[in-house]
């Protein structure tokens, strides 16, 4: 999640009215205690109601009784673990609050969820069923289709933090199936945005066939990233899958990623989040706005019921199993998958907002919180996450622990993740280390130098092995590229590798220094603190920003479809139209914007590191020069297969190369940072590399005990050049790579007609160790035996 996008998303919180806080003058439920320790009560319901006007509307509402049902056996349970666990033929309840003051257990089934009817309600004894801060109850009876929420009672003082309203129903933090809605987008009964939300209660009958599969632990150093939205890859009608715009809908369209050459799979946020948060009319392209990225989380455990096949079928058991079938099938085709999770922030809001999940369990708990109990907003979001709290710290972990051990993902990219190395609320250093710090003037939000959290994550015995990956920065202007706390098994998004690369290629002066550190893979960042190349994660393009094909297509970002007038968005993006703004250009500037492309993609694939190439990217996908597109759920973030197919997609064909290209080079994934043994930096002539402010060319040799010997070189300038190549007695060099020429000649694979020609068509330079670059070109050539030595 990029900085402007958090504004954005700031931008909207307040479109959601929050409910009025009406507990004090509305009556309090008449509890009515029976034989069994069941008991009724007059419930409220709360109903967002979408506008014209593009806000949502909040009120609450009076339901009816529930009936009695006499089914459960009551008893007091246990306090761990948390969340509602099958245990002894019953099952167990268990919530930490630390500061309500009465707890309820609410049951509810499907079909009365539906109805905004609660099926039954237990009230928790606090001594019989709390144990330190921990309620608890445990029930045996039949749990069929049954969800389950909490009620809970205390003091409603947002001075000092405390939310509590006892006409709320709340999501449990540890359920493992959020269920509302069944249909992305589809508004809930009477145009509700934001419907009763209950978890799953689980049952013996929770079961998949794992079929044997095991983690498949590619070294981070061999992985090749491919960032993707769920929803958007498969949406578009020209996907012809059978379940377009779901996990099965992925599932069908693997074997694109595997030709393609990716080993690893990112999903954009795949947390249970409501989609209509942003819910309001937009005029400019006649459609309704929604949250399509997902960066808006309200349960960590649940996987996005709404991207399943199934929705809302069986409680989201088939929910949970259809993305256990996403990660099998990935991993039968030697495809890691890793989760883009947001633990910096939730829906809930600022003190506008609602009270869903956190907020009303313990708010001064989950939220980090300024003395007179305003949210700090390190997120852009309205909140921030308490993530270096004990009692926060933990429930990560255990997250974490449940998406590895469960749903056998194979690693983590974390939004903001500098906002996991700041202080919690109440920072206390006896509370956190043991023992008093001599100087310990640490305040609310302070960067830690060695954060709790993430000391825990990055030792637990349940993660080892697991990816982890920061976006090491966050929107209150923490910046940590290079100097993240990696305990030597973190990698970063590389965020300064994109912009130098970007600013480089595109002809940027004085930056032919900077631009080979990051095609070393950028040692003046990792090197010095105990890092390895792959600690750095390599991208030109991500969900946010310009795509490829609009990098090369627009200078200026183009928003106004968000409806916002085009004032949300990054406006620095280093960009270059090539000569003309936008899609219709002449023959000779879109004939650069390809060159471009492909110099960008060759860049990425010979940079030491991680790279990741994002969804679409790899056809030349265009988002028409929007690079916030948050909140569209249309063609615009859809992947295109028809325009994959067309002719055009010539620059698949490259990238695939170029993905197997970089699999079969030893020297292109390396473990260290390269030496001067292995690497040769090179000018026009040989030995002699120009790192001037003016210079905008870049040559080296690589030694690869695969391929030999490795040239590479990019020309950045305006002007070509005939340059001289290093000399090898007894060998002469090939071309392979030259982004100059049309396909297939750009890439001179086996199967490419006329590759001996081609070849030839160069003799007469090869022959006298030079060759001749276009402006803004780059090459590769091979060494091989001279026939004629």
């Amino acid at each position: 999640m990029d900085l402007i996008r958090c504004t954005s998303c700031f931008q909207h919180s307040p479109t959601l009215i929050a409910p009025t806080f009406r507990h004090r003058t509305t009556p309090k439920p008449n509890l009515t205690t029976i034989s069994n320790n069941h008991a009724t009560v007059s419930t409220t319901r709360m109903v967002v109601k979408a506008r014209g006007g593009g806000a949502a509307e909040a009120e609450t509402a009076l339901v009816d009784k529930p009936k009695v049902l006499k089914r459960f056996q009551v008893s007091d349970g246990h306090p761990a673990p948390f969340g509602a666990t099958i245990q002894d033929g019953g099952v167990n309840f268990a919530i930490y609050s630390a500061n309500a003051t009465s707890a309820t257990l609410c049951l509810i089934a499907l079909s009365d969820l539906q109805q905004n009817r609660v099926t039954e309600q237990i009230p928790l004894d606090p001594l019989a069923n709390k144990t330190g801060d921990v309620w608890h109850v445990f029930l045996k009876g039949n749990f069929k289709d049954m969800l389950y929420g909490y009620i809970f009672d205390g003091e409603f003082s947002p001075e000092i933090g405390h939310y509590y309203d006892s006409s709320r129903i709340l999501l449990d933090p540890y359920a493992k199936a959020v269920i509302s809605r069944g249909e992305f987008g589809a508004l809930g009964p009477e145009d509700n945005c934001w419907p009763q939300m209950a978890g799953m209660v689980p049952t013996s009958e929770d079961q998949f066939d794992w079929e044997g599969d095991l983690p498949l632990r590619h070294p981070g150093r061999d992985l090749i990233i491919y960032e993707m939205h769920v929803r958007g890859y498969t949406r578009h009608e020209s996907s012809g899958t059978k379940f377009p715009g779901t996990y099965c809908g992925v599932v069908e369209k693997l074997d694109h990623l595997k030709e393609l050459g990716v080993n690893c799979i990112e999903l954009m946020p795949c947390h249970e989040f409501n989609e209509l948060e942003y819910y309001s009319y937009n005029s400019v392209l006649g459609d309704y706005k929604l949250n399509f990225w997902g960066y808006s989380t309200i349960n960590y455990f649940s996987p996005m019921i709404r991207y399943s096949s199934s929705g809302i079928r069986s409680c989201g058991r088939d929910a949970i199993n259809e993305f256990k079938y996403l990660v099998k099938e990935a991993h039968k085709r030697g495809i890691e998958v890793i989760m883009d999770v947001v633990f910096n922030h939730t829906a809930e809001g600022n003190e506008k907002g609602l009270s869903v999940s956190f907020r009303g369990v313990d708010n001064c708990v989950y939220y980090m919180l300024a003395p007179k109990g305003e949210y700090y907003n390190y997120s852009g979001c309205g909140n921030t996450f308490n993530c270096n709290h004990p009692v926060v710290r933990q429930f990560i972990l255990d997250c974490l622990r449940y998406w590895v051990a469960e749903m056998h993902v194979d690693g983590f990219r974390f939004d903001l993740a500098s906002i996991m190395t700041r202080s919690s609320s109440l920072w206390d250093s006896v509370n956190v280390y043991g023992d008093p710090l001599e100087g310990d003037l640490i305040t609310t939000g302070t960067p830690l130098s060695n954060p709790p959290l993430i000391d825990m994550m990055s030792n637990d015995p349940v993660l080892h092995g697991v990816k982890l990956i920061a976006e090491a920065w966050d929107a209150g202007g923490l910046y940590q590229v290079g100097r993240f706390p990696h305990w030597g098994v973190w990698s970063e998004w590389n965020g300064k590798y994109r912009d130098i690369v970007r600013q480089f290629i595109k002809g940027t002066d004085g930056l032919s220094g900077a631009f080979a550190e990051c095609l070393c893979g950028s040692p003046n960042l990792y090197q010095k603190g105990g890092g390895k190349p792959w600690n750095s994660v390599n991208f030109i393009c991500a969900h946010d920003g310009f795509t490829l094909a609009d990098l090369v297509t627009y200078n200026n970002k183009h928003n106004l479809a968000n409806g916002e007038d085009n004032n949300d968005g990054e406006s620095h993006n280093y960009s270059w139209n090539c000569g003309q703004e936008g899609e219709f250009a002449s023959i000779s500037v879109k004939k650069l914007r390809k060159r471009q492309m492909r110099n960008f993609f060759l860049c990425l694939m010979v940079s030491q590191g991680v790279p990741m190439i994002h969804m679409g990217d790899e056809y030349g996908h265009t988002k028409g020069g929007n690079n916030n597109t948050y909140c569209h759920d249309n063609y615009i973030n859809y992947f295109r297969w028809d325009k994959k197919e067309e002719s055009s997609s010539d620059l698949f064909r490259f990238f695939c190369l170029m993905t197997m290209f970089r699999r079969e080079c030893e020297s292109l994934g390396l473990n260290d940072f390269p030496t001067a043994e292995r690497l040769q930096w090179h000018g026009h002539t040989p030995g002699k590399p120009d790192w001037s402010d003016t210079s905008r060319f870049v040559a080296f040799t690589l030694i690869d005990s695969v391929k030999g010997e490795i040239y590479v070189a990019f020309n950045t300038s305006h002007l070509p050049v005939t340059i001289t190549l290093p000399d090898r007695p007894g060998y002469r060099w090939e071309p392979l790579v030259d982004t100059s020429k049309p396909a297939p000649f750009d890439f001179l694979s086996n199967e490419v007609p006329e590759r001996d020609l081609a070849i030839k068509q160069y003799a007469h330079f090869l022959d006298a160790n030079l060759y001749p670059m276009l402006s803004y070109s780059s090459i590769v050539l091979l060494l091989s035996p001279d026939e004629n030595a």
